[in-house]
């Protein structure tokens, strides 16, 4: 079997070698934690533990990097009102660190529940805030980055006038960059418009600060990645993901900082998951077409006709291939779940099978199996590869109404590989066993959710969750030691 991934930075599938034999190095842009984790981040931070099962299903040793942005940053007019963190502050009237804890426990929450694997390290931006300068000193030293009233700027246009190529990733044309691209941030900072900032000088307005060779600032949100890519993976590794929407500019920065700093490529394979889509529209606050992942699993929305465990939602996202765009809507998570349930069922039919080693199957068990790893291989197809599994489901039905026999070699082999797939690759976990444990975690959240809205005063939102609950024969109890449940 060879791997093929498909490297957005080719637009070509390759075969996948990586640097040190049977060891990957995985880097993956984790969340900004300045609000609630959004369906999309989901779907893009599923993709990549379907990825990173894949890879040690396979046989691989994987060190798997996502960070943690907890670093505040301006967006592109500048302003420092429009910095996320300092906003969701003001908001919720908090010191930045208590919206960083809040919005990572959330975090963590939501990727548990979804039966997500921990990344094998997790760093923090403001937990390298050394490194990154020592970053910014050294694209200085070699000519590729320039102070200015404070702040330091990568220099675009003499990082392709040494030969290199900035848009190479994201196919863009320098020159339609530069006539494209205003001052924004810069406010006449920069040498050029197109210039990222490495490093800004704080206004007394921000909040989050630190100290450095020009003066108390904060990093640039591209200089983090590459700080904390390169310090655990080493300076060229093999994979970095991340969503579709972080290709430019965020991953063209990264590279750009990479190679100027090190004179080589940074990244061998540059994975894209594509974006989420619900009803077949783009997921906006703005438009009122969007929801949490929790709403989704507590059916507290109006946009699906009932609640849908984790796994099935999990089920529905791997349905689709990571490199294209999924749509969710009622119909496909009824249809999901269908899938879903009669997936599970053929699992446990399995177990009851009686082998007959007189008679020979139809059913090429080698064969399905080849196909299904084929998929596997060809860039992690999980559609093809769920497809597959339910050509097994329908045999192992035919295995229950007598129709096909199987032998006991190959039953043993059916269970195995199929188990293995199922549940250790696509991650899916059967909803009885884990309904108990499901439960208690899911009413957390929302005992954490209904905290939070009587902190913020918010004493509707606390009433209709305590009440919702209630009425679902789950009765909340206020103590000293915090909130409790009881089932009725």
């Amino acid at each position: 079997m060879q791997l093929k991934i498909y490297n957005s930075l080719t637009g070509e599938k390759e075969i996948f070698k990586p640097i040190l034999e049977g060891n990957v190095g995985m880097y993956v842009c984790g969340p900004t934690v300045y609000s609630n984790v959004h369906l999309g981040n989901v779907r893009t931070f599923l993709s990549f533990d379907f990825i990173y099962r894949s890879l040690m299903h396979l046989g691989y040793k994987v060190r798997y990097v996502r960070n943690i942005t907890d670093a505040g940053h301006l967006t592109d007019d500048g302003d420092v009102n429009n910095d996320r963190f300092v906003k969701q502050t003001r908001l919720e009237k908090l010191e930045p660190m208590e919206i960083v804890q809040k919005y990572t426990v959330d975090f963590h929450k939501v990727l548990q529940l979804f039966n997500l694997l921990p990344p094998n390290i997790e760093p923090t931006a403001t937990g390298h805030i050394v490194e990154q300068i020592e970053l910014t000193q050294k694209l200085i030293q070699k000519g590729f980055a320039y102070e200015s009233n404070g702040s330091v700027y990568f220099d675009v246009l003499e990082y392709n006038k040494r030969g290199l190529n900035y848009g190479e990733l994201s196919k863009r044309n320098i020159e339609e960059l530069f006539a494209n691209t205003r001052d924004l941030d810069g406010q006449g900072e920069k040498k050029n418009p197109q210039d990222f900032a490495l490093w800004k000088k704080a206004s007394p307005a921000h909040i989050m600060r630190w100290n450095s060779p020009w003066g108390e600032g904060f990093p640039g949100w591209h200089l983090e990645c590459t700080a904390m890519s390169t310090k655990y993976l080493g300076e060229t590794f093999d994979i970095h993901g991340g969503g579709m929407d972080l290709k430019f500019p965020h991953h063209e920065c990264e590279i750009a900082q990479g190679k100027a700093c090190n004179g080589a490529e940074p990244v061998h394979y540059w994975m894209h998951a594509n974006m989420l889509t619900m009803n077949s529209q783009r997921m906006s606050k703005s438009t009122g077409n969007y929801i949490l992942p929790m709403q989704l699993v507590t059916g507290e929305n109006d946009f699906f006709e009932k609640p849908f465990h984790p796994s099935i939602v999990r089920f529905c996202f791997l349905q689709a291939h990571y490199r294209s765009v999924l749509d969710i809507s009622n119909d496909a998570m009824l249809a999901s779940e269908k899938g879903f349930i009669r997936l599970m069922e053929a699992i446990k039919v399995l177990n009851d099978i009686t082998p007959n080693d007189e008679k020979q199957s139809p059913f090429r068990l080698d064969e399905w199996k080849n196909k299904a790893y084929d998929a596997l291989t060809d860039d992690f197809n999980s559609p093809v590869l769920i497809a597959h599994l339910f050509e097994a489901v329908k045999y192992i039905f035919a295995l229950k109404d007598g129709k096909e026999t199987v032998s006991t070699k190959d039953l043993e082999e059916l269970k195995s590989v199929l188990n293995a797939f199922v549940f250790d690759v696509l991650g899916l976990q059967t909803i009885e066993e884990n309904n108990n444990e499901k439960l208690d975690q899911t009413l957390k959240v929302l005992i954490e959710l209904r905290n939070q809205a009587r902190k913020s005063k918010n004493f509707e939102l606390s009433d209709q969750i305590r009440d919702k609950l209630l009425a679902e024969g789950i009765e909340l109890k206020d103590g000293r030691d915090g909130t409790s449940y009881v089932l009725n």
